[in-house]
C-alpha cells in the first residue's frame, strides 16, 4: 500500500482566483452594509460589561458529559417541557434517520463469506475517466486519490450498490456540499489520501447530526471517549463530535497516527479506525502465528470492518471515474463555502442566524455542534458562516454589547423550588445558574429573585437543538399504542424495555439514542407498544380520565404475589405480566413493581 509520505502534492489556488473571490466578497460586504441591526427586546434585562467579564471569569469548567447520570434534583438538568409544548414540534425531514441510523440506507454489505451472484457486476460505460467533468472541487479531490483501487469481491458488491443508487448519491453530496472544501484543505495540510475526505460517506452520509446505536456522532461517528482523547469536548451545551471543523481536524489527526502506527498501511488505519486499533493487531497478531498474510484482505475482522473499507474504496472508484459506472455527480465548486467568525461570548443562535441573514435551521446544520438555544458559556465561540455572509455579520456583532446577545429574564423564587426545577423551566443548567448569580452550592431562599439567561425565541423555534430533534423523533407516528414514561432514580434502558416487552434497541431508537446511553432523572420516553392478538398489550395506557391508575410497589419483608395482588385486587397473572415475573421465582423485599388498579375498588391503597 503507498506510504503517506509519497503522496503527491495537490494543485493550489492561482494568484488570479483569489483576487477575483477577494473582489466579490468585498463587494458582497459593501451592498450588506447598509443593512440595519436587528431591533432588541426592550423588556431585555442588561448587564454591564463588567458584570459579564465576573461571570465568565469565576464560571468553572462545565464537565457534564454527556454520558454522566444526574440523580440529583439540583444537578445540571435535562431540558423537559409540559405535553402541549410536544404537539407544537414540527416533523423534520429525515431527521429520525440522522439521529439513529447514520447511513440507514446503505447497509454494509456482508459478502466475505460468499460467492456474487452471477448477475452482481456493475454496469459501465466506456469513456474515460473525467472526460466530461469541468475542473470543479472533484478533480482537486482525484488528484489526491493514492489508494490502490480493487477488485475483490466486497468492493465490486458495493460498486454495484453504488451504480444502482443516483439518488442517494446526490442526496450525500448535497449534504455534504457546505462542508467538502474545508475537509480538502484540512487533508491537503495533512498530506493524507484524499479517499479519507469521503469517508464521512461511509460513516454517516454527511449526516451532521448522525448518532448510531454504538453512541457514535457527528459526520465522523466520533464515540465519547476517543472525542475525548483528540480534545473534543461534549458537555450539555456542545458536542464537539458534531463540531465540523474540530471533528474533521480530529478525525484526519487520528487517521494519520494509525496510518503510521501500521506503517503507513492505510486500509489496516481504516480498520482500526472503525474497529479499534487492538482488534486490528490482536487479528495481524493471530494471521502471524497461522502462516497467514497480514493485509486487510487477509484477516479476519468483524463483520462491519469486513464491508467498511470497501465501502470507501468503492465510492473513491466511483468519484474517481462516474462515467464508467454511470453515474453523474453534482458539481461542487473548487471555492471556500464557509468562514469561521468568532464571536468572543456566548450568544442566542437565533440572533446570530438574524444578524447573519441565514436561517436558523442553516447555521445549526453549519454549526451542529451546538446542542441548545445558545453556543456554550465557556465556548467555542465560533460559527462557521456562508462566506458572503461573514464581513456584514463581525460588523453588525462590533455594534452589539455583549450583554444585549443573550436575553435575561428575573425569576422570583417560590416556595418548594430548587435549582433543579428552575434550571429546567428556563432550559439551562445548574451551574449556569449559580454562576451568574454567585450561589454557592444549592441552598435558594423564596421571594429572592435569579437573574436568568433565557432564549429570545419559543423553544419549538430551535427545531435542530438538541432536545427538539429528539421530540421530532418521539412524536414520529409509529404502529401500536404510545406511552410516556418520566424516568425515575435507578432507572435504566434495560429494565424499562423489560417492563413494557420491548427491546432495548427500540426503545433507544423511538427516543434517539444508543442502548448504552445513560438515562437522567426526569427524562421523558415515548414507548410503543403493539397490541397482542387478545387485545391487551404488556402495559396499559392511560387517558387522563381512565379509572385506571399506575401504582409504584416497593415488596415489603413477607409479601407474595398473591398478598399483593389480594390487596390491590388485582390478578396474579396480571402482575406477572406487567413486571415480567418468571415463574418459581420468589418476590425480594426492595423489588420494585408496577400495578395498574382500578382506583374505584381502593380504599386505603392508593
Amino acid at each position: 500500500m503507498p506510504d503517506v509520505r509519497n503522496v503527491p502534492s495537490r494543485p493550489r489556488y492561482t494568484y488570479k482566483f483569489l483576487t477575483a473571490t477577494l473582489s466579490i466578497t468585498l463587494t458582497l460586504s459593501l451592498l450588506t452594509a447598509c443593512v440595519n441591526q436587528p431591533q432588541r427586546d426592550a423588556a431585555t434585562l442588561t448587564l454591564t460589561e463588567h458584570e459579564l467579564q465576573t461571570i465568565a471569569q469565576t464560571s468553572p469548567q462545565d464537565n457534564n458529559t454527556l454520558d454522566t447520570i444526574s440523580t440529583d434534583a439540583n444537578s445540571p438538568a435535562e431540558e423537559i417541557e409540559n405535553t402541549a409544548a410536544d404537539d407544537e414540534t414540527t416533523l423534520i425531514e429525515l431527521l429520525d434517520s440522522e439521529l439513529t441510523q447514520p447511513d440507514p440506507e446503505h447497509q454494509i454489505l456482508d459478502s466475505n463469506n460468499a460467492e456474487l451472484d452471477n448477475d452482481d457486476t456493475v454496469t459501465t460505460s466506456d469513456s474515460e475517466p473525467g472526460t466530461s467533468q469541468q475542473q470543479d472541487l472533484w478533480d482537486r479531490i482525484r488528484t489526491g486519490f493514492v489508494l490502490e483501487d480493487s477488485e475483490h469481491k466486497r468492493t465490486l458488491s458495493e460498486k454495484k450498490w453504488y451504480a444502482k443508487h443516483q439518488a442517494y448519491i446526490d442526496r450525500t453530496i448535497e449534504r455534504a456540499k457546505p462542508y467538502l472544501y474545508l475537509i480538502v484543505e484540512e487533508a491537503e495540510r495533512l498530506g493524507v489520501p484524499a479517499e479519507l475526505v469521503l469517508l464521512p460517506v461511509v460513516e454517516s452520509a454527511f449526516q451532521p447530526f448522525a448518532y448510531s446505536h454504538g453512541r457514535a456522532a457527528g459526520i465522523w461517528q466520533f464515540i465519547p471517549s476517543t472525542g475525548r482523547i483528540f480534545g473534543l469536548h461534549q458537555n450539555w451545551w456542545y458536542d464537539g463530535r458534531r463540531d465540523i471543523d474540530a471533528s474533521t481536524k480530529a478525525a484526519l489527526k487520528y487517521l494519520s497516527n494509525l496510518s503510521r502506527s501500521f506503517n503507513g498501511d492505510w486500509l489496516l488505519a481504516l480498520a482500526a479506525y472503525n474497529s479499534g486499533q487492538g482488534t486490528v493487531k490482536k487479528a495481524i497478531r493471530k494471521n502471524k502465528r497461522r502462516g497467514k498474510p497480514t493485509d486487510f484482505w487477509s484477516l479476519q475482522l468483524p463483520k462491519e470492518t469486513r464491508g467498511y473499507v470497501p465501502k470507501l474504496l468503492a465510492i473513491s472508484a466511483i468519484i474517481k471515474n462516474p462515467e464508467h459506472y454511470g453515474i453523474t455527480l453534482k458539481s461542487v465548486p473548487d471555492a471556500p463555502y464557509l468562514q469561521m467568525v468568532n464571536t468572543n461570548s456566548q450568544i442566542d443562535l437565533a440572533l446570530a442566524a438574524e444578524i447573519a441573514d441565514i436561517s436558523l435551521d442553516e447555521l445549526y446544520r453549519l454549526n451542529p455542534g451546538f446542542n441548545r438555544w445558545a453556543t456554550a458559556p465557556k465556548g467555542p465561540h465560533n460559527l462557521l458562516l456562508p462566506i458572503d455572509k461573514a464581513a456584514s455579520f463581525d460588523r453588525k456583532l462590533a455594534e452589539l454589547p455583549k450583554s444585549e446577545r443573550i436575553k435575561w429574564a428575573r425569576h422570583k423564587i417560590k416556595n418548594g423550588e430548587n435549582l433543579g426545577q428552575i434550571a429546567n423551566k428556563y432550559h439551562t443548567t445548574v451551574n449556569m445558574l449559580r454562576q451568574v448569580n454567585k450561589i454557592r452550592g444549592n441552598m435558594i431562599r423564596a421571594g429572592k429573585s435569579l437573574i436568568i439567561p433565557v432564549a429570545t425565541k419559543k423553544m419549538n423555534r430551535y427545531t435542530l437543538s438538541a432536545i427538539q430533534r429528539t421530540r421530532a423523533i418521539q412524536n414520529s407516528p409509529k404502529r401500536g399504542n404510545k406511552i410516556r414514561y418520566t424516568v425515575r432514580k435507578g432507572d435504566t434502558l434495560w429494565d424499562i424495555a423489560q417492563k413494557h416487552r420491548v427491546s432495548v434497541n427500540k426503545l433507544a431508537k423511538w427516543n434517539g439514542m444508543a442502548p448504552r446511553d445513560v438515562l437522567k432523572l426526569g427524562q421523558r420516553l415515548v414507548i410503543w407498544n403493539s397490541t397482542s392478538k387478545s387485545g391487551q398489550s404488556g402495559a396499559i395506557s392511560l387517558s387522563n380520565n381512565s379509572t385506571t391508575q399506575r401504582v409504584n410497589y416497593i415488596v415489603r419483608n413477607g409479601d407474595s404475589l398473591a398478598r399483593i395482588s389480594q390487596r390491590f385486587k388485582v390478578k396474579i397473572s396480571e402482575l406477572r405480566r406487567w413486571n415480567t415475573l418468571p415463574k418459581n421465582k420468589y418476590l425480594q423485599p426492595g423489588q420494585r413493581l408496577t400495578l395498574y388498579v382500578d382506583v374505584t375498588r381502593q380504599a386505603e391503597n392508593i
